[in-house]
């Protein structure tokens, strides 16, 4: 029996790049999937024919994480449906700038999305999660997080703060059986990695030890590694997926 068969696992930023392929990958392996996105419905549709063509099944939900509210009524529906068993949350934005160019506008907008985006769906759906005694949680974050990024200040503030978040609610929900991980990719060849200048994709490829950029595939497999039984004694956990590129 595949790993998610019948389970209920929520992706947001799901309409394309890094959250679709996660999407696909769960509906292979049988999961009722929640393809949550903020404007992309198109894409999203895109999506939720991927996850079905994948050999799952699963609804598209219009989420803004900047919106407590918005969350709250896509969990609610999504719950009318089915249990939720897991929680991916990979919405993201990046302001690539130097931080003196850097505005308080934009480096609100990438904590509202990236930190506190990640913060609402926690609280939202812990309760179901917690009362169930059941659940997985695993968090999107990024090397730039844990090494020198310049230009992306509040990029990597942001996605050091999803790494320090994991661990500390890691420790307070994990009595209640819910665990808590994140995934730590590196430069990978979709999502924000394919609207990177091609200079900088090459002078950060010449870094990594494997010589090359990862595949989506590559990342989201150590996603729903975290989020299955194999991980089940796996909790608090940051787990690098970049070629050797923070050795």
């Amino acid at each position: 029996m595949s790993r998610f068969h019948d389970s209920g696992v929520l992706v947001t930023g799901a309409s394309r790049g890094f959250g679709r392929t996660v999407a696909e990958m769960f509906g292979a392996e049988g999961g009722f999937v929640g393809i949550a996105y903020r404007i992309r419905r198109d894409d999203a549709e895109e999506t939720l024919e991927a996850v079905r063509a994948a050999g799952g099944d699963g609804v598209c939900l219009e989420m803004d994480v900047r919106q407590e509210a918005s969350v709250r009524e896509a969990v609610e529906r999504f719950q009318e449906i089915r249990p939720l068993d897991v929680l991916v949350n990979n919405a993201g934005v990046v302001h690539d700038r130097p931080f003196l160019m850097l505005s308080p506008t934009e480096w609100a907008a990438v904590m509202d999305v990236n930190l506190t985006g990640t913060y609402r769906c926690c609280r939202t759906v812990l309760p179901g999660m917690m009362g169930r005694k059941r659940g997985a949680i695993v968090n999107i974050a990024s090397v730039a997080g844990i090494r020198a990024s310049p230009g992306q200040g509040a990029y990597a503030a942001s996605k050091g703060g999803v790494i320090a978040l994991t661990r500390t609610l890691a420790k307070e929900v994990s009595e209640y059986g819910v665990r808590v991980n994140a995934v730590v990719p590196g430069l990978l060849s979709t999502g924000m990695g394919a609207r990177l200048d091609r200079r900088r994709v090459e002078e950060y490829r010449t870094r990594i030890p494997l010589g090359r950029l990862g595949t989506a595939e590559e990342a989201a497999r150590v996603v729903l590694f975290l989020a299955s039984a194999d991980a089940s004694y796996v909790v608090g956990e940051s787990i690098t997926v970049d070629g050797g590129l923070t050795l």
